[in-house]
């Protein structure tokens, strides 16, 4: 105990000679004995900073700004340049992704912010977040940090993108899919993997699935809001059912994925024999289009109301129809895309997406 006491204290000891390191280093400045020496400086004041409590929302394509705002108890004027720094943090807080720093007027930012994100430089004590072109990626914490000498104060926002989640399923059929494939899956679909609040809020919407996906995190979950004996018992309430991590290399199970608005539109083509899947494809090109990934279907039926009682090709050679008013021979009386899983041959129409 005695050693663990004395090996405590000479850490602590040598970390007066060491200022805590957060990305940045601190000012020093030369004491006023004119030896030599450094000391750190300091100004007296207790730096705040602020941020908004509710979550920020935004759609994928859009511009965003993430409010952080810094000031002084008591008020004063820094002495010298703020350092600011962005960073993008993990559900769990473990890691944090840097986004941008800043320091006066000069700026960088990193990774996929580059050229997307910027200090706005609105009035004094402003150190909110400016990102364009929002990702469907962006969604998440991020962190405002400010360091002024010694004082180093953050807090957090939560940028939400508006979307919606969808299971997904591949043609070679149920629970195929690793983590890693499922990412891919996903991404092929104009999607990524949903976070566990993705799920969470497409659950609180009405979503029930009994077939487990992945997660963004690692984890496989499904949501259930009518519990029944094959989907973790009737006994169970409803809620997110979660198998917790599972290993990302083995264990095969679907996927959730997370899409946003669109950039574009979906649009239906037939003809009166209906077409193969490459014909299909065919004929989005020929009209100036690609044939539209599940992701595109979903969105337009979330977000533009589509509504098709006619089944159609999507480029993973799955057949769907999205229905926003349900009615007689068009499936059951909820809304939703419906699926005719991935036919072998047979003949549809097409959905195809254009960008405006």
């Amino acid at each position: 105990l005695s050693l663990l006491l004395e090996a405590t204290l000479l850490q602590l000891a040598s970390g007066f000679h060491h200022p805590f390191y957060n990305g940045f280093y601190y000012n020093h400045m030369m004491n006023d004995n004119g030896n030599g020496q450094e000391k750190d400086y300091f100004n007296g004041a207790r730096l705040l900073v602020e941020t908004p409590k509710d979550p920020i929302y935004s759609l994928s394509g859009a511009n965003v700004t993430l409010p952080c705002h810094y000031r002084y108890d008591p008020d004063l004027e820094s002495k010298h340049k703020i350092r600011i720094k962005w960073s993008k943090l993990r559900d769990d807080y473990t890691k944090e992704k840097d986004v941008l720093v800043a320091v006066g007027k000069t700026s960088v930012a990193f990774g996929d912010f580059k050229g997307r994100a910027h200090i706005l430089r609105a009035s004094r004590n402003e150190a909110s977040l400016v990102i364009s072109d929002v990702r469907l990626q962006d969604d998440g914490k991020y962190r405002c940090e400010v360091i002024d000498g010694l004082e180093d104060e953050s807090d957090v926002v939560d940028l939400r993108l508006q979307g919606i989640v969808f299971p997904y399923q591949p043609p070679h059929g149920q629970y195929s899919l690793n983590f890693h494939e499922a990412k891919q899956a996903c991404q092929e679909q104009g999607a990524i993997l949903a976070t566990f609040h993705q799920l969470f809020q497409a659950w609180s919407e009405g979503l029930d699935w009994c077939n487990a996906g992945w997660l963004a995190d690692g984890t496989v979950q499904y949501p259930i809001r009518l519990p029944r004996k094959r989907c973790g018992g009737l006994h169970l309430a409803p809620g997110i059912r979660s198998y917790g991590p599972r290993h990302q290399h083995l264990h095969r199970f679907d996927a959730f994925c997370f899409s946003s608005t669109l950039r574009g539109e979906v649009f239906y083509l037939d003809n009166p024999a209906g077409m193969t899947l490459e014909e299909a494809k065919q004929s989005c090109q020929d009209a100036g289009a690609e044939i539209a990934s599940v992701g595109h279907l979903y969105s337009a039926w979330k977000f533009l109301g589509l509504d098709r009682c006619d089944a159609g090709w999507l480029a993973d050679g799955s057949v769907r129809y999205p229905i926003t008013k349900p009615r007689a021979n068009c499936g059951p009386s909820e809304p939703g895309v419906r699926s005719f899983g991935f036919p072998s041959n047979g003949r549809f129409g097409v959905f195809c997406y254009k960008e405006r």
